[in-house]
């Protein structure tokens, strides 16, 4: 996927987790590309896409229609990627990093870093990071070793928001984001020390705490944006009687 295409990803997933769009409602290319400003192509790619995130799925007459899930389902799926990531982490540290592996990761790192460096990431910028992280966690998978627990994290990954990318902080509120994107950086800059040091242990907490950035934002999109209930109903009552306790 071109990073074109990858923007337009990130840009129609960012609706849906704002809650834009009704459980059931169907979508189609031709508006997307119109509301987009792009072709249909990269709006049919990106829907692929988010059917394999488990967000969409194919409608019986044409195109795809919104799944209906709730933020406990994605809050759950989260956990799990994070305990699956931190066992990964362990054993990619316990068996070392080679030289090849560390030369990827820091590739990745210095691209994360030219993301966040601006005061106000803009879509460009969340689209490199995207990019960049979705890269950086495949790396540390690929390189642990073990089959099941690989085949274990691609289908949780395949559950609403549960991906690595999935529930990077919204593009709309600024330089607040932008913070919680560098305090994530940093956590893979940490994370890369860990694992290069051979400290399984702190790897694996790193890579753990690492998923609390995403369970956050999830609590976080429901709160700030009122239209998000439709999307996220159970969350988005839990804060509002939280607001009127």
């Amino acid at each position: 996927m071109t990073s074109h295409q990858s923007r337009v990803l990130v840009q129609i997933r960012d609706a849906v987790l704002k809650g834009e769009f009704q459980a059931g409602e169907r979508l189609a290319e031709i508006p997307l590309s119109q509301r987009f400003g792009v072709s249909r192509t990269p709006v049919r790619l990106a829907l692929a896409a988010l059917e394999q995130e488990g967000l969409i799925e194919v409608s019986p007459s044409s195109g795809y229609v919104m799944r209906t899930f709730t933020a406990r389902d994605i809050d759950d799926a989260i956990a799990v990627r994070g305990h699956l990531e931190g066992m990964a982490a362990r054993l990619v540290a316990e068996q070392g990093v080679s030289r090849e592996l560390s030369r990827q990761l820091r590739a990745c790192l210095e691209l994360g870093d030219q993301a966040v460096r601006a005061p106000a990431m803009d879509w460009d910028d969340y689209t490199l990071y995207g990019q960049m992280n979705d890269r950086f966690h495949q790396l540390i998978i690929d390189a642990c070793g073990n089959e099941a627990l690989k085949r274990a994290l691609a289908l949780n990954c395949n559950l609403p928001f549960a991906a690595p990318s999935s529930m990077l902080p919204m593009q709309s509120h600024g330089s607040e984001d932008t913070e919680w994107m560098r305090y994530a950086h940093r956590q893979h800059h940490r994370l890369v020390q860990a694992l290069e040091r051979g400290e399984s242990a702190r790897a694996q907490a790193l890579a753990m705490e690492h998923t609390d950035i995403a369970r956050m934002n999830l609590q976080d999109s429901a709160a700030r944006v009122d239209h998000a209930a439709d999307v996220l109903p159970t969350l988005h009552r839990q804060v509002k009687g939280r607001q009127d306790a």
